[in-house]
């Protein structure tokens, strides 16, 4: 959300280095293979090359606000694409019908004590695409009350920042769902659809990989472990072998 450009090439390098994309990816295809078939993601990634990305999930209001945020989130700069570019509101879109978007990866029984320390787990009653329909809903809402009637997409992008970090604060109280879990999902499966393997709909070109230098799902590392501080000279490439 800055247009301080070193600071986001170092947030996503911390990024992977505390959640590496290959785990990321992994982990998609876990929740895939347990919804179904495994390869169903990879094979609309392929046909999304060609045509143009329509959302399964979300509204056509609620598909141009996960435009708008993950666009200020990881906006483009002269560093590379951003958020937008790299398709992770497709992404996000594709994890709505995972058993991760069910909330069927958690248990989701009461009781609930959302004000519980994060050590706890996942406390409250919706699923990840209920966050997100519930929180684009209320966060429209709260922008038409405080700017003129505008839902977020409309606004200005210093006022989408701003409001962005209200979020991120907690600072607007929501009727159906606590305002920072709403940002902390939204900000979480941005960086997920920015890192993650392309055969999952985000990081389209390996856009991300490309940024902070991750080779991917190359198997042989070898030459490279015993050379700290040296750049990898090769490309990244997907599980699916496609190179970037």
């Amino acid at each position: 959300m800055s247009n301080n450009q070193e600071p986001r090439r170092r947030f996503l390098r911390q990024m992977l280095a505390v959640v590496p994309a290959t785990s990321v990816a992994t982990a998609a295809a876990l929740s895939e293979s347990a919804c179904g078939d495994a390869s169903a993601p990879a094979a609309a990634a392929e046909k999304s090359a060609s045509t143009p990305y329509a959302p399964q999930y979300f509204t056509a209001d609620e598909w141009r606000f996960i435009g708008a945020a993950v666009d200020r989130l990881i906006p483009a700069d002269n560093l590379g694409p951003g958020a937008l570019q790299a398709g992770v509101p497709e992404y996000i879109d594709r994890q709505m019908d995972t058993p991760y978007g069910h909330g069927k990866l958690w248990y989701m029984q009461g009781p609930f004590h959302p004000d519980a320390v994060p050590e706890m787990g996942y406390q409250i009653n919706l699923s990840p695409r209920e966050v997100y329909r519930h929180g684009i809903d209320a966060c429209n809402a709260y922008c038409k009350q405080q700017h003129g009637g505008k839902i977020f997409a409309d606004l200005d992008t210093a006022t989408q920042e701003a409001v962005l970090h209200e979020l991120e604060k907690g600072k607007p109280t929501f009727d159906s769902v606590p305002s920072k879990t709403f940002f902390a999902t939204l900000l979480g499966n941005t960086k997920e659809g920015f890192l993650a393997d392309p055969i999952y709909g985000g990081n389209k070109d390996m856009a991300g990989w490309k940024m902070v230098g991750f080779p991917g799902a190359r198997a042989d590392f070898m030459d490279w472990i015993d050379q700290p501080g040296v750049k990898y000279p090769y490309g990244p490439v997907s599980i699916n072998g496609r190179r970037g």
